[in-house]
C-alpha cells in the first residue's frame, strides 16, 4: 500500500461507515414512524361504539332494530350499518375520531344519540309506536298577536304532553292536527322533540283551508319536557280588526292569546278567556280546559308589536328570574299561578326556527332544570337536563352534551335539505354557523 493510500484510507473509510450509520438511523426513524402512524391507524380502526338499545314501552331489549352512525364532519353521511342482535346490542367500527352520531329507527321512528367516545357505552332508549296514544294532550297552546306593515303576524306554539302509560310515541302522517283561519299564510314552521331543538318541518295540507298536519313523533315526555309545535303565519287586516274562529285537535288544558298593551281584545259570546296579569308590557288572555269541537272565538283590533326582551352575555334575559322551565321566567302571577307562565321566557324571546334559537339556548344556563340526558350513556330521569338547558358543573359534561346537540341538529339539517323543505341560501347559511360553532367546541380545552 502506498504511503497516500495509507494516509487517507482511514480517514474515508470511517466517513464511509459514518454515512452508512446514519443511513441506517435515518432508515430505522423513518421506519419506527411508520410503525407509528400505522398502529395509530390500526387504533383508530379499532375504535367502536356500542351499546345497548332497550324498549322503554315492553322494558325489554329493542332487537331488530336497524343502527347507523352518521359522520357528523362530512355532510352527514352514513358510515357504518348495523343491526341490535336479541339482546339489544349493537357494536359500530369508528373509521376515524369523529364526531358521530347514533340513530336508531324503532318502528319507523328515529331516535339519536351523540356517539359516545373513550369506550363510554352509547345505550339509546326507544318506543312503541302508535297512531292514536292515550295521555297525549296539549298542555298550552300559546298565541302571539302583533300587527306588521298593515298585516297582522302570528306566531302560534303547542306544548304537547304525551304522558301515556305505558310510554309509546304517538306517530302518523297526521300526528298532530291544527287548524288555522283560512286567510293565514304560512311564513315559518318547526317543531322540536322533548330534548331536542326547534327543527323546520313543512306541515301537510289536509285538503280543507287552514287545516294541516304534522308528520312529527310525539315522544313521551322526558321530566317536564314535551314536544313543540309552531306556526307563524300572517293575515290580511285591511279593516284594523281580525276575528280568529280557532279551537284545539286534542283536549288543552289552557289556549292564551298574547297581544301588546295598544291592541284591544274582545271575547265572542261563548268563548270563556280571563285577563292574566302577568306582565306589564303585554296583555295575557287564558281560557282554560279547551276540549276538541269546540270553538273558541274572539277579535283584535288596533296595532302594536309586543317587546322582545334583551338577552345578557350567558342568554339568560334581562331581569328575568330564573325559573325551573326553559327559558327561565317573569317572576309570579299576581294571582293563581297560571300554566302559561312557564313560557312566557320562550313567547317573549320570540323563539327563532333554527340557528338563532339554537345558538341561544345552547349557551344559556338556567338553574335547576331536570331531565332525561341521554348525550354520555344511559338515559336517568334523575340526573341531568336535556342538552339545550342543562347546567352542567363539570365542563366535560357540558361539551358532550352541547356536542350531541349540535350533531343531532346538523343531522337533521341534512335531513330537510335532502327532503327538499329547506331553501338552499337557508341551508348554507345555518350549516356555516352550525360547523363555526362545532368546530369552536371541538377545540375549546
Amino acid at each position: 500500500m502506498s504511503i497516500l493510500s495509507a494516509r487517507y484510507s482511514w480517514p474515508l473509510g470511517g466517513l464511509y461507515e459514518s454515512r452508512t450509520r446514519a443511513s441506517q438511523s435515518v432508515k430505522f426513524v423513518l421506519h419506527l414512524a411508520a410503525a407509528s402512524l400505522l398502529l395509530a391507524s390500526a387504533l383508530a380502526q379499532a375504535a367502536q361504539v356500542t351499546g345497548a338499545v332497550t324498549n322503554k314501552t315492553t322494558r325489554k331489549p329493542a332487537a331488530g332494530d336497524s343502527v347507523v352512525l352518521v359522520d357528523a364532519q362530512a355532510g352527514m353521511s352514513e358510515v357504518a350499518h348495523t343491526t341490535t342482535d336479541a339482546n339489544g346490542r349493537y357494536l359500530l367500527n369508528l373509521p376515524g375520531n369523529g364526531p358521530y352520531l347514533t340513530r336508531v329507527t324503532h318502528q319507523g321512528v328515529d331516535y339519536f344519540l351523540a356517539a359516545p367516545q373513550g369506550g363510554a357505552p352509547g345505550n339509546i332508549p326507544v318506543f312503541d309506536v302508535a297512531a292514536k296514544v292515550d295521555g297525549v294532550s296539549i298542555e298550552a297552546d300559546v298565541l302571539e298577536v302583533e300587527t306588521d306593515n298593515g298585516q297582522l303576524r302570528a306566531i302560534e306554539r303547542y306544548f304537547v304532553h304525551n304522558t301515556g302509560s305505558p310510554p309509546r310515541t304517538e306517530w302518523s302522517t297526521r300526528a298532530f292536527e291544527v287548524t288555522l283561519p283560512p286567510e293565514a299564510v304560512i311564513t315559518a314552521t318547526s317543531s322540536r322533540r322533548p330534548t331536542g331543538l326547534p327543527t323546520s318541518i313543512k306541515p301537510d295540507s289536509m285538503g280543507t283551508k287552514g287545516h294541516y298536519a304534522f308528520n312529527f313523533p310525539i315522544q313521551p315526555d322526558e321530566g317536564d319536557k314535551d314536544t313543540l309545535f309552531q306556526i307563524e303565519y300572517t293575515l290580511p287586516y285591511t279593516y284594523g280588526s281580525y276575528t280568529f274562529h280557532t279551537g284545539v285537535s286534542v283536549p288543552a288544558q289552557s289556549v292564551g292569546v298574547l297581544l301588546p298593551k295598544s291592541m284591544t281584545f274582545a271575547a265572542s259570546s261563548g268563548s270563556v278567556f280571563q285577563a292574566v296579569p302577568e306582565d306589564p308590557t303585554v296583555q295575557t288572555f287564558v281560557a282554560r280546559n279547551a276540549v276538541p269541537g269546540k270553538e273558541l272565538a274572539f277579535t283584535i283590533s288596533g296595532t302594536g308589536t309586543i317587546p322582545r326582551e334583551t338577552q345578557d352575555g350567558d342568554g339568560e334575559q334581562a331581569g328575568a328570574v330564573a325559573e325551573n322551565q326553559p327559558g327561565g321566567g317573569i317572576g309570579e302571577p299576581i294571582n293563581t299561578p297560571d300554566p302559561l307562565s312557564k313560557y312566557k321566557g320562550w313567547i317573549l324571546g320570540g323563539l327563532a326556527l333554527l340557528l338563532a334559537a339554537a345558538a341561544a339556548l345552547l349557551l344559556r344556563k338556567p338553574a335547576g332544570a331536570t331531565a332525561t340526558l341521554e348525550t354520555n350513556g344511559t338515559a336517568n330521569p334523575s340526573v341531568a337536563a336535556p342538552p339545550a338547558f342543562a347546567h352542567f358543573t363539570a365542563p366535560a359534561a357540558k361539551k358532550a352534551a352541547l356536542l350531541g346537540v349540535l350533531k343531532e341538529e346538523m343531522f337533521v339539517l341534512e335531513s330537510e335539505k335532502f327532503s327538499g323543505t329547506l331553501k338552499t341560501d337557508e341551508y348554507n347559511e345555518v350549516k356555516t354557523a352550525l360547523e363555526t360553532v362545532l368546530k369552536r367546541t371541538l377545540t375549546r380545552n
